[in-house]
């Protein structure tokens, strides 16, 4: 009985000493999580007052707390502070990770080390995030030149200015016929940055109780510097008696380039314009149009969005990560590749974005360390060790005393 006894220590110690190999040949892999060889003892059935007869392996326990965020100079790697896992696909199996390790591959979906696409929620093209997981593919490749079909203008305006005379004919070559001048950028279908001349004109009050209104002029010239048409007055501002905007926003300018681009309709508004005494002044312009650019780069930022950026200064969110979390984390089944798959112990995963539900923030251009501490692991390789060679004596022991009874 006690070779049995024996032979089970022997086993127990082996598996711990194979645990603990295990943990110290991760300790530098990246976001692994150590394991501890769980151990119950046996007792004879139906027995009482009897020894123990050895012990058994109950379980291996998976430590799941986060190592140490590392910066990794990839700015497509990502770590999670807090909890949660990545999401990743492989040949239609759905497996989760720690490991933040990331590239894109040839066609720019965002995949792990092992070609694993990384599960999220892509962006829709009105701007919101698709309602189920799908890979995150980037657009690798140039973005079309966008259309301004929108300006926001923000002037302020000098009401110590001297009004225009009512017949004054506007011309744009002759400063004595406007008060100010501005201009700003808008691009064609083509991508062609056009710019528009803004003309401020303040016109004689109607009487002594209320502001100037203010006529504004465009005069569209083309990216080469030719004009476009004749000047158009595109609105007239009316202002509060405390100089607020009261009128005139927003107007509307329709151009047709002739440079070979469609016609363009941009829409100005000029909210928050102000009129006081104070310099004039473009305080800030707005524009939904750019040129066509290729692309740059991305990165992953906090909310485990993946930006890509472009070459006619652009940000794309190519679709946000999705986090997987489980009611019992134990219950995660460790495979290859820093992966875990879900068990009907784990229970199925709850999927957030990063930041809400359970799931933790997104620490990007870092990867989480190992948290095997080779200090701890070289104590428990010792006591392990020990405990083997104290097993395999008792065999040895006990080899000894059947030797002994054969020959007498």
């Amino acid at each position: 009985m006690s070779l049995q006894t024996a032979l089970s220590g022997l086993s127990g110690a082996q598996t711990a000493l194979n645990t603990v190999a295990n943990d110290l040949a991760n300790v530098s892999t990246t976001a692994f999580k150590s394991q501890t060889s769980l151990f119950a003892d046996v007792y004879p059935a139906n027995a009482t007052n009897a020894p123990g007869i050895g012990v058994t392996t109950s379980s291996l326990s998976t430590d799941q707390t986060q190592g140490t965020m590392v910066p990794s100079g990839n700015p497509l790697d990502a770590g999670i502070q807090g909890s949660g896992y990545f999401i990743t696909s492989q040949n239609g199996q759905q497996q989760y990770t720690r490991d933040g390790s990331f590239q894109l591959s040839p066609t720019g979906q965002l995949v792990n080390a092992t070609g694993g696409k990384i599960q999220g929620y892509a962006v829709n093209a009105n701007g919101t995030k698709a309602g189920s997981l799908s890979a995150i593919t980037v657009n690798t490749g140039a973005v079309p030149a966008n259309a301004t079909s929108a300006v926001g203008l923000t002037v302020s305006l000098n009401s110590g200015d001297v009004p225009i005379p009512a017949t004054t004919t506007f011309n744009p070559a002759d400063s004595t016929t406007y008060n100010e001048s501005t201009s700003v950028v808008t691009y064609d279908s083509l991508g062609n940055a056009n710019r528009v001349g803004l003309y401020f004109v303040e016109n004689p009050a109607a009487s002594a109780t209320v502001p100037s209104t203010w006529s504004v002029y465009a005069q569209p010239q083309t990216s080469a510097g030719a004009t476009v048409g004749t000047p158009t007055l595109m609105t007239t501002l009316g202002f509060s008696t405390s100089g607020a905007l009261t009128s005139g926003s927003p107007a509307t300018l329709n151009v047709a380039w002739g440079n070979g681009s469609a016609a363009s309709a941009v829409a100005f508004n000029m909210t928050g314009t102000t009129l006081g005494a104070q310099s004039f002044a473009l305080d800030g312009t707005t524009n939904d149009g750019y040129a066509p650019g290729n692309y740059s780069g991305s990165s992953i930022n906090a909310a485990g969005n993946v930006e890509s950026t472009y070459s006619n200064g652009q940000t794309i969110s190519a679709g946000s990560l999705g986090i997987a979390n489980f009611i019992n984390q134990q219950g995660l089944q460790s495979v290859s590749g820093n992966l875990f798959a879900a068990t009907q112990s784990s229970g199925q995963p709850v999927v957030d974005t990063a930041g809400t539900g359970q799931a933790g923030t997104i620490a990007g251009g870092n990867l989480e360390q190992s948290n095997a501490s080779s200090s701890q692991l070289l104590v428990q390789l010792i006591q392990y060790q020990q405990a083997y060679q104290a097993n395999a004596s008792v065999i040895q022991t006990e080899q000894q005393d059947g030797t002994r009874l054969t020959q007498i």
